[in-house]
């Protein structure tokens, strides 16, 4: 992996949701999940990002008691036929939409993975990034995935990420060396989580001078109520959109190449690393 050169040619529109699902009714949250598509796509997004698990919702209980229901299921190639998801298929397809959705997906080999769906601007749904980093009690339900990924619209390479993957710096390092010039994370965060929410996307914004596009689930019962806060961060971590601690929403923003460039000119962390930071280090008594 490389330290990016270039930066896109156009600005990207894109789009972060807020909402809340229902627990195991995948049929009924990609009814949801479309109408939040439309909504970007009225509003001039080229990509939208929804919540981590936004199809079966995060609710361990159900996940763990229903898998057949609360899955989807993947060919060897990656690709989702699934009926239920036939309203997101259109939504996309319709809004010219390339939308990232949440889901549990059971692979071929019997893997059960945290996934983020791409749902492509022709309809089509695919894998498109296996969460890498579980978190606490998900290693009892899914498999970690095994790669990063990054999804290409136009000339903008998007970096992806689910929730507690956005938390290791090295995630989005490993994106950023890879050319990202945003890096995209659908996620949920439990409320009590706010000072974390708020500074972990920022930070990976500003350690890697690209762009960060956050969701989040919204709303729900203790022990699995969610916060919101979804938002879009420009390359300094500065926030350009930010939704409320409650409430659906979905928040806009112009990602800007030429904002990627300049900040890349003054902030020049990813051409200044070290390829490594030298040997054994030196320790001293103080």
């Amino acid at each position: 992996m490389t330290q990016p050169r270039t930066v896109p040619n156009s600005p990207l529109t894109v789009a972060t949701v807020q909402a809340t699902p229902t627990p195991g009714d995948v049929a009924g949250n990609a009814v949801i999940a479309a109408d939040l598509i439309r909504r970007a796509g009225e509003r001039g997004a080229r990509v939208a990002v929804l919540p981590e698990l936004f199809l079966c919702a995060y609710h361990p209980p159900v996940l763990a008691a229903d898998p057949a229901g609360t899955d989807v299921a993947a060919d060897p190639a990656g690709m989702v036929a699934d009926p239920r998801l036939d309203p997101l298929r259109v939504a996309a397809r319709e809004a010219g939409v390339t939308a990232l959705v949440g889901a549990a997906v059971r692979h071929p080999d019997g893997r059960r993975t945290i996934a983020a769906l791409v749902v492509d601007h022709a309809g089509e749904v695919r894998v498109g990034y296996d969460k890498q980093q579980l978190w606490g009690d998900e290693r009892e339900l899914f498999i970690p995935g095994e790669r990063g990924a990054t999804l290409l619209v136009d000339d903008w390479r998007l970096g992806l990420g689910i929730c507690y993957d956005g938390c290791f710096p090295e995630h989005g390092r490993a994106a950023a060396l890879d050319g990202a010039h945003a890096y995209l994370c659908p996620s949920g965060y439990l409320a009590g989580s706010e000072h974390r929410r708020d500074l972990y996307y920022a930070a990976r914004a500003l350690d890697n001078t690209m762009f960060v596009v956050f969701a989040n689930a919204v709303g729900g019962v203790d022990p699995w109520r969610f916060n919101g806060g979804a938002a879009i961060y420009d390359p300094e971590g500065r926030v350009l959109a930010r939704g409320a601690d409650d409430g659906t929403a979905v928040l806009v923003a112009t990602l800007d190449p030429a904002v990627l460039a300049a900040t890349r000119a003054a902030h020049s962390m990813l051409v200044d690393r070290l390829s490594d930071q030298g040997g054994p280090r030196l320790s001293m008594a103080g």
